[in-house]
């Protein structure tokens, strides 16, 4: 027995140091997988990024080595890493071994106004997560130099004259087998960083050497380059007007406001470069820098404020026609190139993998600028507002038309009706291979419940009728269609009926291609009130859709009539003569016990799956078109309008079903 774990005071410990990272890599950079070790290469990068856009060197080189080993050198102000009065440590130890420390967090101080690395979190976290890290700083007319080895220092600080020109950082880190299970970061995760970095940071160089193999990315006019660019490279075109609806526009703004009253002020300052095309679409929003990958703000703030304006537009202009409701964001947003980069001095990322913002002043800031913004070029430049009012009104007649279709289409297949949600008491399956649906068509609610359980969800479904149904073959088709347990069951069945009345106006047409099942089944209880009403069932199908019996996709689940047991035996029988050849092959034991198989809705799940339902065991019926025939015929005998047929009948074959009338 293992020993039992004692929970006392002395059980709560708490991570310190490396470990912090080391043994939870997830918590910082949202992986410990490939992800993660991403994250950590970006949190470096960041760092440099922000001494670029505040001016410090206007050049990041990036280079990865053949064991995966990274390097970032920028030619900024160099991170302070000498001895910090106030702190009373030196400042190599606070960036690189103390989270949430660093120059961002210093108060008062304007450095980094909007920034996009926390350096002293991500620096100190990527620290703790290598295997190895050197780092070289040239500043203050001196060459510094570090080196640490999974989270700790190696040696002291290193201090040397330095006379060259160049200032700035050099980090190279080898990201750690023991924290991430996977290292080798693909060329194509550095391709799109660095372009994007380039694509929101004008005129900042970005030069990657990838095992040997050279790249560069610069975009001096920022945004509208990119916007330039997807729309050439989408269109097939070179970068000239013909492959644009209206022409690139760049716009910028600078708010100050709260996300909540009791929250501090702060400043947002917003831009976006955009166009509407034919040809090309795409939206992508940063934030200081950060590529949103799951948006939040912006992604809000953009579909609010061009539905809103175009809409505004359109009905100022009578372009809808009547009754016409507005355009959706898909509309607009299928021949719209956007980019949005945003710079805030506070920021509410989802999380220290920084893929998604959630300010609620940034949201309303943006949208207030887009849709003041937008309206005004609608105003000002009639024929290209023309050209988008048409375009989004294309799209969204054709999104409409389209739509229609399906539903159409949707209707036909389904007799009009989502019966997933619509039929009472049906029960699905998950699959949509036609190949392996199969529809069990049950004897009341106590043999569906039993069916549930006992079924593979998958592939089978399960609908039950209630009671006795419609003598199909002798009512009308007005009172067949006036049946919900008949019109339920047609629903279900997708094909449609092969009778026209008016009565059947809200049912489809037949159409074979629109079953929804390769089996249907009948499953009742094997007494006379089951046959009567598979029989009653039958009756339905042979006259309302004898093209699934013809096709041979109407089956029967024979249920068992008799239950044997042995000691540890167990079998079933379906008849008398099954029953004594299973009793003969036992050798007729003493303690043989011979029941009566329960009604389906009081067997328990394994048997109704052994028994009914498993395709390995049970035993399915095919329903061919001459046992059908004879079937309706016997039924159209017995309880159709042939009276003297019905005396001639009972006077002939009645002695032999005495024993199951009721005389009591």
């Amino acid at each position: 027995m293992p020993k039992k774990q004692e929970y006392t005071n002395e059980s709560i410990s708490s991570l310190k140091g490396a470990d912090r990272v080391r043994k939870r890599p997830g918590v910082i950079f949202g992986s410990d997988g490939l992800e993660g070790c991403q994250h950590a290469f970006f949190e470096i990068l960041s760092n440099s990024i922000d001494e670029a856009r505040e001016g410090h060197g206007k050049s990041i080189l990036v280079r990865v080595f053949p064991d995966d080993s990274i390097e970032v050198e920028d030619f900024g102000r160099g991170c302070p890493v000498d001895w910090n009065e106030n702190e009373q440590r030196y400042n190599w130890e606070l960036v690189f071994c103390e989270l949430y420390a660093g120059g961002k967090y210093h108060a008062g101080d304007e450095n980094y106004e909007f920034s996009l690395g926390l350096n002293g979190l991500g620096s100190c976290a990527t620290q703790y997560s290598s295997e190895v890290m050197d780092v070289q700083v040239r500043r203050d007319g001196f060459l510094y130099t570090l080196r640490f080895e999974r989270g700790n220092i190696v040696g002291d600080l290193q201090k040397e004259a330095y006379t060259g020109r160049k200032t700035g950082s050099r980090i190279r880190w080898k990201p750690d087998l023991e924290v991430f299970t996977d290292i080798a970061i693909p060329a194509e995760y550095y391709y799109d960083t660095l372009r994007r970095q380039a694509v929101v940071n004008p005129g900042v160089v970005f030069r990657l050497d990838y095992k040997g193999e050279t790249r560069e990315y610069v975009y001096e006019q920022g945004l509208m380059d990119y916007v330039r660019e997807v729309v050439a490279e989408q269109s097939g075109l070179a970068p000239e007007a013909s492959a644009f609806l209206t022409r690139p526009v760049f716009w910028e703004a600078e708010r100050r406001g709260r996300d909540r009253a009791d929250k501090p002020e702060y400043k947002v300052r917003l831009s976006a470069a955009f166009c509407f095309s034919q040809t090309a679409a795409l939206q992508e929003h940063y934030h200081n820098s950060s590529f949103l990958e799951h948006g939040g703000s912006p992604v809000a703030a953009t579909k609010s404020a061009f539905v809103s304006a175009i809409d505004a537009y359109l009905k100022a202009n009578n372009k809808y026609n009547k009754g016409e409701s507005k355009p959706s964001w898909q509309d607009i947003s299928d021949c719209l190139v956007l980019i949005s980069s945003n710079f805030s001095t506070q920021t509410s990322y989802e999380n220290q993998t920084k893929k998604a913002i959630t300010n609620k002043f940034v949201t309303e800031a943006m949208t207030e600028f887009l849709k003041s913004r937008l309206e005004v070029l609608l105003i000002e430049n009639k024929d290209e507002a023309e050209r988008i009012a048409a375009q989004v009104l294309v799209n969204k007649r054709s999104r409409e038309t389209a739509e229609k279709t399906r539903l159409g289409l949707k209707k036909k297949m389904t007799g009009g009706l989502d019966i997933a949600t619509r039929v009472q008491k049906f029960h699905d399956c998950r699959t949509r291979d036609l190949g392996r649906r199969e529809l069990y068509i049950v004897e009341g609610d106590s043999a569906m419940g039993a069916c549930i359980q006992a079924r593979d969800s998958d592939f089978q479904a399960i609908i039950p009728v209630r009671g006795k149904i419609l003598n199909c073959l002798k009512s009308e088709y007005d009172k067949i269609f006036k049946n919900e347990i008949i019109t339920d069951l047609i629903k279900v069945l997708g094909c449609g009926v092969e009778v026209r009345s008016k009565a059947t106006k809200d049912l489809s047409a037949f159409d074979l291609s629109g079953l929804r099942w390769k089996r249907v089944i009948i499953c009742t209880d094997a007494d006379v009130d089951g046959f009567q009403i598979r029989t009653l069932i039958l009756a339905m199908l042979y006259r309302l859709t004898p093209q699934l019996i013809e096709e041979g996709f109407v089956y029967i689940a024979e249920s068992p009539l008799f239950e044997l047991t042995y000691k540890d035996k167990t079998a079933f029988a379906y008849t008398d003569a099954e029953k004594e050849r299973v009793l003969e092959g036992w050798g007729r034991p003493k303690g043989a016990r011979v029941s009566r198989s329960k009604g389906l809705g009081e067997n328990e799940p394994d048997m109704m799956w052994m028994t009914t339902m498993n395709p390995e065991s049970r035993r399915l019926l095919q329903v061919i078109p001459e046992e059908a025939e004879r079937t309706a015929a016997v039924f159209d005998l017995l309880l159709g309008d042939n009276l003297q047929g019905r005396k001639d009948f009972i006077t002939e074959h009645g002695v032999r079903y005495l024993e199951l009338a009721d005389i009591s």
